[in-house]
């Protein structure tokens, strides 16, 4: 099957409600727009430079995702490009967001990343601190929380990944029962190609998937 083969098979499978994200790390403007016109509707990538070579052909036609790891360096060319960044792991990170938002006169959707296999050598905020650093976000004006996203430790097989989604499920409904203002909690981004259906069903209703939609990376 081609990518558009692939795209359109995907969405008749995802259950309503639930939202794919074409994971495009590495991938050229053509296998892009190729999805896209197949009916995909958002864009992860993983690093600005490499959205930034790819928006002049893709532009507005999708939405982008920021699902990388976010460098401070890199916040203001990123508030540019995103519509929404799916890896908030930290309070200085939300501060340069909050910062470069409020200059651009936007406010960024944002969801914070979850480090739910608790691995020192990831990104993400740990389960015990969550609550804690979501209470500090309502100070900032320009980004509003939408939800949690999560990587889980790498799994030989689909089902090793079910305890630290269903973990993030727990803590996203303990997050939203704070009712904390500025904050929405809509948004469960769990699951890439070898476990979509494992998040799903552990109640995720957004994936990111690459290469069930591109094939495998060169």
């Amino acid at each position: 099957m081609n990518i558009s083969d692939r795209v359109k098979a995907l969405l008749e499978e995802l259950p309503p409600g639930v939202e794919l994200v074409a994971a495009a790390k590495t991938r050229p403007a053509t296998e892009i727009l190729e999805a896209v016109d197949a009916g995909v509707k958002i864009i992860g990538q993983n690093y600005v430079n490499e959205a930034e070579a790819v928006w002049p052909a893709v532009g507005s036609r999708a939405r982008w995702h920021f699902i990388g790891h976010l460098q401070r360096n890199k916040v203001k060319r990123a508030v540019k490009l995103f519509d929404m960044v799916e890896t908030l792991d930290s309070l200085e990170l939300a501060s340069i967001l909050d910062l470069e938002c409020g200059k651009a006169g936007k406010i960024m959707p944002v969801l914070i990343e979850v480090n739910s296999g608790e691995e020192k050598q990831k990104a993400g905020v740990m389960p015990n601190d969550l609550i804690d650093f979501v209470k500090q976000l309502p100070d900032y004006k320009h980004i509003q929380v939408k939800g949690l996203m999560t990587m889980g430790p790498l799994a030989n097989e689909a089902e090793g990944y079910r305890p630290y989604f269903r973990l993030t499920r727990k803590l996203f409904e303990s997050v939203k029962g704070l009712n904390l203002p500025c904050i929405k909690m809509q948004y469960l981004s769990m699951g890439m190609t070898d476990s979509y259906k494992i998040a799903i069903e552990e109640g995720a209703n957004m994936v990111r998937i690459g290469s069930r939609i591109f094939g495998p990376r060169s």
